[in-house]
C-alpha cells in the first residue's frame, strides 16, 4: 500500500504540471498565455487519467465508506473530485462555465501524498504470529524403537513418540521426560527468570530451552494443542478483537462531507430562486463542492505523525500503530512485566554471608574461581560480582556440573562446591538458617560455597537486578497520577521484592500468559485506560489486549512485533515521555484540522456567494489562494511540534 500511494502520486504530479499549464484560470491567475488547437481536449486527457489513475484509491474508499452508511475523509475527496470532473468534462464538450481540472489534479496530488506520509509513518500489520511460529524449531529428533534417533519434521511427531533433545536445542513440542535431567530456559514463555530444573515426568514446554543435560521426551501435545500455540490464538483473538479508534481527521470529513452536499445544493436552489440561469447557479454548486474539501485537511494528521515520529524517533521510540500512539495520553494505569522490563533480566550479586573465620571476598573468591567454566546467569552473576571487586580468579579443574544440586571444580588444590540449599540439607551441612530465611522471604535466590566437602565458606544471594530506570520511571508516572501495575510470571517472593524496590501500587505474580491478557482486561473493566509494557512471548496476549501495547526494545521480536509502540532503548523512563509526546501530538492535530476547518468557514460562503449583493463573488482563483494558505499554516503549525 505504500508503494503504490507513492507511485500513484509521482506520476499524478507528472501529468498534473501541463493540467496546471492548460487550465485557463490558472493562466489567467500567472499572467500566462498558452494555447493550441485542441488544447482543452488534451486537458481533458490528462485531467481523465489523474481521476481515474490517481484518484481510484479515494472512488473505491468512497464506495465502501457510503456501502457501510459511515462517510468520511474517501467520501469527501470523492465527491470533491468526481463533482470537479465531471463538471469540468461537462464544461470541455460546451457546457457553459470554467473548468476545474486543476482543482482535481493538485486534491489527488496532496491526498495521495498525505495518505503516503501516514502510512510511511506507521509501520505494517504485526508480525507478531509469524514471530512466535518461529520459537518453535521445524524439525525433532525422534527415537525410533531401536533407540536411533531420525531428524523429522515436527509435524510428523505423533502422541507418545519420544524425541531428543540435546543441551542448547528448543524444545519442539509440549511433553514429559522420560529420561535425563537438565536446567530448562523457560523465561521467553513464562517469565520465570531462573531456569527451572527438570527430572524424569515432569513436563516440559515446546520453545523452551534445554540448557545443560540430554532429555528424552515423550510427546504430549502437538499442533493445535501446544503451549504456544495457545499464546499464538490468544494474539490472534486480541488483535482481531482490538478497537481501533476513529481518525480525527476522518470524523471532521464526514461532517464536511455533509456540509459540502447540503451547502451545494443549498446554494443551487438559492441561486436559481434568485432567478439566475441554471449554468451560473450549478457553476456555484460546484464552487462550494469542490472548495469544501481542503487540501488541508488532508495533510493535518499526516503531518504532524510525520513530525512526531521524527521526533519519537530521535528519542528512542518506534511508533507502529499510530492511533494507539494517541490514546496514550490517556492513559490512567500502566502494567509492567517484571522480568527485562522493570528488571535488567540479568541475575547480581545483592547480599554475600561469610562463615566465621572468612571474609566477604573468600565467598567469591572460591565461588567465581568454580563458576568460570558455567553458562548459567546466577554464575555469570557471581563471576560480574568478583570483576566489579577485583578479585583475581584462579584456574578450576575437574569441573563438573551436579544437574539440580549445583556444581563442583577443583580451585588452588581445594575441591569446591556450588550447590543449593536442596544439597546442603541431603548432605546435612548446617548453615546460618536465619539469614537464610531472611534472605529466601525477599524472593532472592541463595546458594552456598563449601570446601572439601562440608567446610561452608558462606552464602551468596542473588536476584534479578532492577533497573535504575525503572525507580525513576514510576516516580514520574506516579507524579502524573497513572496508576502503577506489576504483571509477572515469577513467583511472588521475586515480584513483591521487585514492588517494594520500586513502590508499585499493585502486584500480580505467577500469572500464565492467558491470564495475563485476562488481567489487563479486568483493569479496563473499571474504566480505565491501560497500557501495557512487555518483553517476552509471555507478555505478546496481554500487549495484544491492551488499549497501548509497549514493547521494551531489547526483548523478543515476538513482543516488539506486536506492541504499538517500541521503547529501543529499553528504558522504562521512555514511558513518560510517550505520555508526553502523545499529549502535544494530539494537541497540535486538533490545531490543525481547526485551521483546515476555518478554510470552510471563510471560503464555504463566500464561494455560495453570500456577499453576491455587493458585488463580492469568491473566484476558484481566490479559493486556491486561501487553500494554499491554510495548507502553509498546517505545514508551520506541525514543524513547530516539540516532545
Amino acid at each position: 500500500m505504500v508503494e503504490n500511494f507513492k507511485k500513484r502520486f509521482y506520476i499524478s504530479l507528472i501529468f498534473t504540471i501541463p493540467i496546471l499549464l492548460l487550465s485557463p484560470m490558472i493562466q489567467n491567475f500567472i499572467g500566462l498565455q498558452l494555447s493550441f488547437r485542441y488544447d482543452q481536449y488534451v486537458l481533458f486527457c490528462l485531467a481523465t487519467f489523474v481521476f481515474f489513475y490517481g484518484g481510484w484509491p479515494f472512488l473505491t474508499g468512497a464506495i465502501d465508506e457510503l456501502k457501510n452508511k459511515n462517510p468520511g475523509m474517501m467520501t469527501l475527496i470523492g465527491l470533491a473530485i468526481f463533482v470537479a470532473y465531471g463538471y469540468s468534462s461537462l464544461v470541455v464538450f460546451g457546457w457553459e462555465g470554467r473548468n476545474f481540472f486543476w482543482e482535481l489534479a493538485t486534491l489527488v496530488d496532496i491526498m495521495l501524498l498525505g495518505h503516503w506520509i501516514e502510512m510511511k509513518s506507521v509501520m505494517g500489520a504485526s508480525n507478531a504470529l509469524q514471530e512466535l511460529v518461529k520459537l518453535m524449531p521445524n524439525e525433532a529428533h525422534r527415537v525410533n524403537e531401536n533407540g536411533e534417533t531420525e531428524d523429522v519434521p515436527i509435524n510428523e511427531l505423533g502422541s507418545e513418540d519420544h524425541v531428543l533433545v540435546k543441551p542448547g536445542e528448543k524444545i519442539p513440542v509440549d511433553g514429559v521426560i522420560v529420561e535425563g535431567q537438565s536446567a530448562i530456559d523457560e523465561s521467553m514463555l513464562t517469565g520465570e527468570s531462573v531456569p527451572v530444573e527438570k527430572n524424569q515426568e515432569d513436563e516440559v514446554i515446546g520453545g523452551s530451552i534445554n540448557k545443560e543435560g540430554s532429555l528424552t521426551i515423550q510427546v504430549k501435545s502437538t499442533g493445535d494443542n501446544t503451549y504456544l500455540s495457545q499464546v499464538i490464538s490468544l494474539v490472534k483473538e486480541a488483535q482481531s478483537s482490538k478497537s481501533r479508534a476513529q481518525d480525527l481527521a476522518n470524523r471532521a470529513a464526514k461532517w464536511l462531507f455533509y456540509l459540502a452536499l447540503a451547502a451545494g445544493i443549498i446554494t443551487f436552489i438559492i441561486w436559481i430562486a434568485l432567478g439566475f440561469a441554471i449554468d451560473v447557479a450549478i457553476e456555484r454548486m460546484v464552487t462550494v463542492m469542490v472548495i469544501t474539501c481542503p487540501h488541508a485537511l488532508g495533510l493535518a494528521a499526516p503531518l504532524v505523525v510525520a513530525v512526531s515520529t521524527a521526533i519519537s524517533a530521535k528519542q528512542g521510540l518506534l511508533i507502529r500503530n499510530r492511533t494507539q500512539f494517541e490514546n496514550a495520553r490517556n492513559l490512567d494505569a500502566v502494567i509492567f512485566d517484571k522480568t527485562g522490563t522493570l528488571t535488567k533480566g540479568e541475575f547480581g550479586v545483592t547480599d554475600v554471608v561469610p562463615s566465621q573465620r572468612y571474609q566477604t571476598n573468600d565467598v567469591i573468591y572460591w565461588a567465581a574461581s568454580t563458576e568460570q567454566n558455567s553458562e548459567h546467569p546466577l554464575a555469570r552473576g557471581i563471576i560480574q560480582k568478583a570483576e566489579d571487586i577485583e578479585i583475581s580468579l584462579d584456574t578450576v579443574e575437574n569441573f563438573e556440573s551436579m544437574t539440580g544440586k549445583g556444581l563442583q571444580g577443583d580451585v588452588a588444590g581445594r575441591n569446591v562446591k556450588v550447590v543449593s540449599p536442596g544439597y546442603m540439607k541431603d548432605e546435612k551441612i548446617s548453615y546460618d538458617s536465619a539469614s537464610f530465611d531472611e534472605l529466601s522471604e525477599q524472593g532472592k535466590t541463595v546458594v552456598f560455597v563449601v570446601l572439601d566437602d562440608d567446610q561452608l565458606v558462606g552464602m551468596i544471594a542473588l536476584a534479578d537486578m532492577v533497573r535504575k530506570s525503572a525507580k525513576e520511571a514510576i516516580a514520574a508516572l506516579k507524579q502524573k497520577g497513572v496508576h502503577s501495575i506489576m504483571l509477572t510470571g515469577d513467583n511472588k517472593k521475586v515480584a513483591d521484592w521487585v514492588a517494594r524496590q520500586l513502590d508499585m501500587d499493585e502486584v500480580y505474580a505467577e500469572v500464565l500468559p492467558d491470564h495475563k491478557a485476562d488481567q489487563v482486561k479486568k483493569v479496563q473493566s473499571d474504566g480505565r485506560q491501560v497500557a501495557m509494557t512487555g518483553d517476552g512471548v509471555n507478555d505478546a496476549p496481554a500487549l495484544a489486549t491492551a488499549d497501548v501495547g509497549i514493547a521494551i526494545g531489547s526483548g523478543t521480536d515476538v513482543a516488539v512485533e506486536t506492541a504499538d509502540i517500541v521503547l529501543v532503548k529499553s528504558n522504562p523512563k521512555d514511558i513518560v515521555s510517550i505520555i508526553e509526546l502523545s499529549n502535544n501530538t494530539y494537541k497540535k492535530m486538533v490545531q490543525n484540522l481547526w485551521w483546515a476547518a476555518g478554510y470552510n468557514i471563510i471560503a464555504i460562503p463566500l464561494a455560495a456567494g453570500i456577499l453576491a449583493p455587493i458585488g463580492i463573488i469568491l473566484s476558484p482563483a481566490v479559493g486556491a489562494v486561501l487553500m494554499s494558505l491554510s495548507t502553509i499554516v498546517v505545514a508551520i503549525n506541525a514543524k513547530l511540534l516539540k516532545a
